[in-house]
């Protein structure tokens, strides 16, 4: 059963990976020439939901694809055009709330949804105060994604929270360094951090 559902996951995620290409153009200007490789992506979503349900059958896992589905087309957005676009966001949030309210009830644990909730809270205060610091690169995007994801982490629990909080600036920072060694960006160079946010987010699902 667990090999049926990571496959069935898996290839779900490589359709959802498939499509985020040409969905990410309904939000922001996608070039051909800037646009990523959709069978890339394709292979991305893939691992990424069969990451997911490997974790097993949990009755959270539905929320945890549409946020990952959702996840997929903002780093589209936010690598070709440094956007994350509110409404995308808005499907993280309440795609994710209204899916994990579901598991609650189905759990009968409301205590998982008040310590979701709590992530959010405290997700969204530390990436503020990040934001309003001194030569900060962070946007309010960012800060809206982070609470956004801050709602699943928690309903997994502290530990994965704190995870996922952590690794986006690992992740974020050694992406910084190999395109500063490559001479791909410089040092004022804008460079997105969606990404990092939600593959921190992912590894943190992942890992605990």
């Amino acid at each position: 059963m667990s090999a049926l559902l990571v496959t069935g996951a898996a290839l779900l995620g490589a359709a959802a990976g498939w499509a985020a290409v040409p969905v990410a153009r309904s939000f922001v200007t996608v070039s051909a020439a800037g646009a990523p490789r959709r069978d890339a992506f394709a292979l991305v979503g893939a691992v990424v939901f069969g990451g997911l349900a490997a974790r097993g059958a949990d009755p959270a896992l539905p929320a945890l694809l549409l946020v990952a589905a959702a996840g997929l087309v903002l780093a589209v957005t936010d690598v070709t055009a440094l956007r994350l676009p509110d409404p995308l966001v808005g499907v993280v949030a309440l795609g994710g709330g209204l899916g994990l309210a579901a598991a609650t009830a189905a759990t009968g644990e409301p205590r998982r949804l008040a310590v979701a909730v709590a992530g959010t809270a405290f997700s969204f205060t530390g990436y503020a105060l990040l934001a309003l610091l001194p030569r900060a690169r962070l946007g309010f995007g960012d800060v809206k994604l982070a609470a956004a994801l801050g709602l699943p982490l928690g309903w997994l629990g502290w530990p994965t929270l704190r995870l996922g909080l952590l690794l986006p600036h690992v992740l974020g920072g050694a992406a910084v360094l190999v395109l500063l060694a490559a001479g791909r960006v410089r040092r004022d160079t804008p460079v997105p951090f969606g990404p990092a946010l939600l593959g921190g987010a992912w590894l943190a699902a992942v890992l605990t």
